[in-house]
């Protein structure tokens, strides 16, 4: 019991991460049905962004707490991220909006390597340690154990995920973006102006992949260039195993996603005593996606995302 409970606990923790970035895939592909694979790349703009913040300002105030310094670097890799994302909207993607959908999805593969190339040429390639900010003692539940930083990332999650469905459901730009998804040309002729839309879209998923990139440094407490792919692909995985469009079925299939995998590699570790594991995790998230996608080919929730006139 207190294995299933302690792989329960690193799949929710896992899991959140997932759909955090895959809110970021689903909201883009609800509006302008683009995959954006440089997304993940977002993310490791954002641990990046966060781990130079943090090791500037241990140098300048090396007497502040340490939960304010990373609420700092937060912060400005939210803002990093943000005007990253705008930029590459605006620059890589719009240009590209009434061409063939190809155009735009080698286009986000071509902007994926460009970040990674230039991750790698600011930040170097080689692995950095990614200093704990947070109290290191674990805490005691129920006979498995959980830090105070999957706490954290747990706790923000959930209010970073109630605070973007009532954005959505509650406020005039939530109205706008469904507004748009739903017919871009009919919205504009309402008032709404779609590239603006659009560009917010962009920034709010980025918001979304930089918080997403703190939590997943400091619980592996490591960063490079390369890191955001594999969080990246999985995401998707857990946003087209959802129901692509769908921002509950991007948390579902987030969470889902990380229960899966890190229930998978305990119980797979602890049958073969060892031999197989955890180096095996990634791919339960494939097997997922093709029994998903060969049985309910729309995802767990479906899309609501409606055909454009």
């Amino acid at each position: 019991m207190e294995v299933l409970l302690q792989q329960i606990i690193n799949g929710l923790v896992l899991g959140s991460m997932y759909a955090l970035v895959a809110l970021g895939y689903t909201m883009v592909y609800g509006i302008i049905g683009l995959i954006n694979f440089a997304h993940g790349d977002v993310l490791m703009v954002g641990a990046l962004t966060s781990w130079t913040i943090i090791g500037v300002m241990q140098d300048a105030t090396p007497g502040m707490p340490g939960w304010l310094v990373l609420l700092l670097a937060v912060i400005i890799a939210m803002v990093v991220c943000a005007t990253l994302n705008f930029t590459i909207e605006k620059l890589a993607y719009r240009p590209l909006r009434n061409s063939s959908r190809l155009a735009p999805l080698i286009t986000a593969i071509g902007m994926s390597l460009l970040l990674q190339t230039f991750a790698m040429i600011i930040w170097k390639p080689n692995p950095k340690s990614y200093p704990n900010m947070l109290p290191t003692e674990p805490v005691a539940l129920g006979g498995a154990v959980i830090s105070i930083t999957q706490i954290t990332i747990l706790a923000t999650t959930v209010i970073t995920l109630a605070f973007l469905m009532w954005l959505v459901n509650r406020t005039n730009l939530g109205r706008a973006m469904r507004a748009t998804a739903e017919n871009p040309r009919v919205a504009a002729l309402m008032g709404i102006k779609p590239d603006v839309v659009i560009s917010a879209t962009f920034i709010i998923g980025a918001m979304l992949a930089a918080i997403a990139g703190v939590m997943w440094a400091s619980n592996y407490g490591t960063v490079q260039h390369a890191m955001g792919f594999m969080p990246g692909l999985k995401a998707f995985v857990a946003a087209v195993m959802g129901g692509i469009g769908n921002l509950a079925g991007a948390v579902v299939g987030g969470i889902a996603l990380g229960l899966i995998e890190s229930l998978g590699a305990g119980y797979l570790g602890k049958l073969t005593g060892g031999v197989l594991g955890s180096q095996y995790t990634d791919i339960f998230a494939f097997i997922v996606l093709a029994v998903v996608l060969t049985l309910r080919p729309s995802g767990l929730l479906g899309e609501r995302v409606a055909d454009r006139a």
